[in-house]
């Protein structure tokens, strides 16, 4: 069971008193990794018996861990820091259920929900850590060091809606921003597959032409370059049109490796078409074309 499907079993089985606690102990890890049982209880202001209580039930809920060394300290685990997003979504009036998984990946997971008013919308919990440190670290050059993981997570939640707003107020076909906390983005819904799991696509021609308008878009009119686009994060829908997701290691046009990357996302798209439907387009005119450089482009 993943640390999502968890976090929504138990979270309508919380107390106001369960979640305090959760706040409390998240509060607490700004400063150290395990939060000592009387600086809960000091911050509670209630009688220690009652704190016992309080971590003995989120322990057995799953949603924490415990440390016992020079101190008993206690830690928050994804679960936890989900049920705290979701509390927080339920709250703003942005969540009411929520549904089946859309995907588990090496670094989110995706599920199916609806907001109050019954429209399907999708919930995307970042889950950096899944890969090691080190990978994770070259990847995503706004990592801090010596943070934690759920940090580490907000900040990719933070990076991803930020870029989310940038391009879809300038039309770029991504999924509509809809709210942020923490290290979950709740977001438009998500309907297709991967492109890279599509067999028997008719027109492959004139998709790879919408992808690299949208790559053109972005970065002209919107100033962003993806940074790690694939045939992985582009999204296929049924009615054959598509969107750009995953977007925490967006550059903005005037960064410097922002040229680099964008020739790197243009030749990921090529490199694939070429290899799945042997269309064959140069990558030094898609690069032109995509930059601003040329107004057409043959495909």
């Amino acid at each position: 069971m993943s640390s999502a499907e968890v976090a929504v079993n138990v979270f309508r089985s919380l107390e106001p008193e369960d979640l305090r606690t959760l706040q409390i102990i998240e509060t607490g890890m700004s400063n150290r990794e395990y939060v000592p049982k009387e600086q809960i209880q000091k911050y509670a202001k209630v009688p220690m018996d009652r704190i016992d209580f309080e971590l003995s039930r989120l322990d057995k809920l799953g949603l924490i861990y415990r440390m016992q060394g020079g101190y008993v300290g206690y830690t928050l685990n994804y679960s936890a820091y989900d049920c705290l997003a979701i509390n927080a979504f339920v709250k703003a009036g942005v969540l009411q259920a929520f549904g089946k998984s859309l995907g588990v990946g090496k670094e989110a997971d995706v599920y199916d929900a609806l907001d109050p008013k019954g429209t399907r919308v999708a919930v995307k919990f970042h889950r950096l850590g899944r890969i090691s440190f080190r990978q994770t670290r070259r990847k995503r050059g706004y990592m801090i060091d010596r943070a934690g993981w759920l940090f580490q997570s907000r900040l990719a939640a933070e990076k991803e809606f930020e870029a989310l707003k940038l391009v879809h107020q300038r039309g770029v076909a991504v999924p509509e921003p809809i709210s942020q906390n923490r290290h979950a983005i709740v977001m438009g819904v998500i309907e297709g597959g991967e492109l890279e799991k599509w067999r028997g696509i008719e027109h492959p021609t004139e998709i790879l032409r919408e992808i690299l308008v949208n790559v053109r878009r972005a970065f002209l009119d919107a100033c962003v370059v993806h940074g790690d686009l694939s045939e992985y994060n582009i999204i296929l829908k049924p009615d054959m049109h598509m969107l750009i997701i995953d977007w925490p290691q967006f550059l903005l046009r005037n960064h410097p490796n922002a040229q680099e990357r964008l020739t790197r996302d243009v030749k990921n798209v090529l490199d694939y078409f070429a290899r799945k439907f042997r269309i064959k387009v140069s990558l030094e005119e898609a690069v032109d074309f995509v930059s601003g450089k040329t107004e057409t482009l043959r495909v």
